[in-house]
């Protein structure tokens, strides 16, 4: 049986996962879902590192020969380059990174990068932008060059990956010259996200967060952030409408907001992605 014959071998989607917000693991189920539904695995299974399912006990349950957990992860940080590879037995990073192979008696764990450093992840912020803007256009549609790109990321003082995802996403769509400009914002670190109408030299914005779910940070802190007050937000939510209303005038700027990366459906290709680098690592390896 080949590397790149998966009948053999469970894939294992992990998840941050919270209490806080239910909605936040829809997007590990949605891809879960739309993989199982492709076949090729001998099983799909959904883990979470905050919440149940748990992964420790997905990965007990589990009978397969070859097991690829595929972290949904923004960026290579705190959780996905520490504490997760900690507890899979792989080891602290050494000088060329995560030990992503462990052979356990009679089963190989793999443990693949996070699919938001995959190249191919800039494609999908440009989709999202796309999905939101061109219902609206200007003069001609869309109109790119009226427009200033943000990829708004988390970003924390713990990790400085963390922000380096999201910059890179930016400098590639800056690089590609579709908008006027592309630049990274960030809710826990400079620039922020309310940096955003002085960064923007355009009239039109339009704001992609980049995060895997639509959660508490992008469909509350998100649109707070870009002046909509929290009230609204609330309300909107709870008559089931979408927290920000596109495009919304502020201080003389148009404003869209797109849904999170995480939730395009196109990620599951870079999931697979992901399973087949990892299966040519360990071919590599013997």
């Amino acid at each position: 049986m080949s590397a790149a014959d998966f009948t053999d071998a469970a894939l294992v989607l992990l998840g941050h996962g919270t209490t806080r917000h239910p909605g936040s693991q829809a997007p590990v189920f949605q891809h879960a879902a739309q993989l199982r539904s492709r076949g090729g695995f001998a099983g799909v299974r959904e883990a979470f590192w905050k919440q149940e399912p748990r992964l420790a006990a997905v990965l007990a349950s589990l009978s397969a020969r070859r097991i690829f957990i595929v972290p949904l992860f923004i960026s290579e940080g705190y959780f996905s380059e520490r504490l997760i590879p900690q507890a899979l037995g792989l080891g602290a990073p050494g000088r060329d990174g995560v030990r992503r192979v462990r052979r356990q008696g009679e089963r190989t764990l793999f443990y693949c990068k996070p699919v938001g450093t995959h190249d191919a992840v800039t494609g999908l912020l440009l989709a999202r932008a796309l999905d939101v803007l061109a219902p609206f256009p200007s003069r001609r549609a869309p109109a790119f060059k009226e427009t200033t790109l943000f990829v708004a990321g988390h970003g924390t003082a713990r990790d400085p990956n963390s922000r380096r995802a999201i910059e890179r996403q930016a400098q590639r769509i800056r690089a590609m010259d579709l908008y006027a400009d592309a630049q990274a914002v960030f809710l826990d670190e400079e620039p922020r996200i309310r940096a955003c109408w002085a960064l923007a030299a355009t009239r039109r914005l339009v704001v992609v967060p980049f995060f895997i779910s639509d959660g508490l940070h992008v469909q509350q802190d998100l649109p707070v952030l870009l002046g909509e007050t929290a009230a609204v937000v609330q309300r909107r939510l709870d008559q089931g409408r979408p927290a920000w209303r596109n495009p919304t005038e502020r201080d003389g700027k148009l404003v869209w907001l797109s849904p999170s990366v995480g939730t395009q459906p196109d990620l599951a290709t870079l999931i697979l992605a992901r399973v087949r680098e990892a299966a040519a690592l360990g071919a590599s390896a013997k």
